[in-house]
């Protein structure tokens, strides 16, 4: 039976959503699964990476992200040190701003969690970034382990420093690989800066430097959909975040997300998240 690491035991009992689990060293770990997303930062050592039929060879430096049910382990461990930052997406009441306008982001934090072919395109950083890196988890987990009024402000800053920081790494990279990545990257900081308008595929293809069927072959191959529906989900993740956190009317949530149609709005809402708009405002 797949394994399973539940949000109860890998949370504190207060409902904060992000946690950090420092493993120095990495201990054998058999074939397992999240509720939750993990980002991970090796500091040392090396070992094997497996997710699906593929593998990766860790390094000092290696940062990746696994998020949704996929299953994966670690193997072949020589001193393999890491740091685990847990975190849950739906969970966390951050503004991310203009990052998603940072392909880097997107590079990171959707392409690569969503990749189900090896590539060789993970992050690694250099000495100095790491040094930074490691000084911002420090600070979190300090934060998490104190808990002192204000913790969970003080926290979420941190992690977004972190991920930040992360984001623009990737973009800096020289690799040909992260080249390619942060193609799709540009593509989907495209459509988040954009998301009220329709969707252009051409634009889209030019900004990654594809042909228009290149390029929805790929970005189906990287993010499991369509460029309209990609576009379609994030507005009801949009409309989700508004839902929970405003008290606007409904009418007016889907007039902001970018549906001229209320109807259209409720239809998609539901055909992504399982009820109306209205039952999920009631639920949270």
């Amino acid at each position: 039976m797949k394994r399973v690491l539940r949000i109860d035991d890998w949370f504190h009992p207060d409902g904060f959503p992000i946690s950090i689990e420092r493993r120095e060293p990495q201990e054998d770990f058999g074939p397992h699964t999240h509720e939750f997303a993990e980002l991970v930062i090796v500091l040392g050592g090396s070992g094997l990476h497996l997710s699906g039929n593929d593998s990766w060879k860790l390094g000092v430096g290696d940062v990746f992200v696994i998020a949704g049910p996929r299953e994966h382990e670690y193997r072949d461990l020589d001193e393999l040190r890491l740091v685990n930052i847990l975190y849950q997406p739906k969970q966390l009441n951050m503004r991310l701003l203009d990052l998603p306008s940072v392909a880097g982001y997107h590079a990171l934090f959707t392409l690569e969690p969503a990749r189900r072919t090896r590539q060789s395109t993970r992050l690694r950083l250099g000495g100095r970034e790491l040094a930074r890196v490691t000084e911002m988890i420090d600070r979190l987990d300090e934060e998490l382990r104190a808990r002192e009024p204000g913790f969970g402000f003080m926290a979420t800053a941190s992690f977004m420093h972190i991920i930040g920081l992360l984001a623009r790494s990737y973009g800096s990279s020289p690799s040909p690989d992260h080249r390619a990545t942060l193609r799709i990257g540009e593509a989907l900081s495209h459509l988040e800066r954009h998301i009220h308008e329709d969707v252009n595929l051409d634009e889209l293809a030019n900004i990654a430097h594809m042909s228009r069927r290149s390029f929805l072959r790929v970005f189906q191959s990287a993010t499991g959909t369509s460029p309209l529906a990609w576009r379609i989900n994030q507005r009801v993740q949009r409309a989700c975040h508004l839902l929970r956190n405003s008290d606007k009317r409904i009418t007016e949530i889907a007039f902001d997300v970018g549906f001229n149609d209320s109807n259209y709005f409720t239809r998609q809402f539901r055909q992504i998240t399982g009820q109306s708009p209205r039952e999920y405002r009631m639920r949270r």
